[in-house]
């Protein structure tokens, strides 16, 4: 069973050349980029400045599944889910396509933490932050 999901944002971003692999695909390294691209656009949309100086996001673990193979050249458009939040933390989902593709070519999870910079503890996730949130 998939717990709720929230979709917070989406966006797009062109497949470069250099985004190819060996195999003639695009490297499994580099959809993280697309789910972070992703992540920091959302943030900055909520306003919150992604180099933080007191307390910020960060990621504690990241796993993508790779469905189908994207390539050179296209657009690939990622959606982001988050979860419902705890205390200091979120889970996030993605969605990778190609634009205007309904086929999923893979999908990913990460779970971001509001940290306090200075002491590298978990903090209580910003209210409006929590509240924008909210399912």
């Amino acid at each position: 069973m998939q717990s709720h999901r929230k979709l917070v944002h989406t966006t797009t971003i062109p497949i470069r050349w250099g985004d190819m692999d060996a195999y003639g695909h695009v490297n499994n390294t580099v959809y993280f980029r697309y789910m972070e691209q992703a992540r920091v656009e959302f943030l900055e949309k909520c306003g919150y400045d992604v180099i933080p100086r007191e307390s910020g996001a960060v990621i504690i673990n990241a796993s993508c599944t790779f469905l189908v193979p994207l390539n050179y050249p296209g657009t690939v458009e990622v959606a982001m889910f988050c979860g419902h939040p705890g205390r200091s933390s979120v889970p996030t989902h993605y969605e990778v396509r190609l634009q205007g593709a309904q086929e999923i070519f893979a999908t990913g999870d990460a779970k971001i933490v509001w940290m306090d910079m200075a002491t590298g503890k978990s903090v209580p996730i910003p209210e409006k932050l929590r509240a924008d949130l909210l399912l």
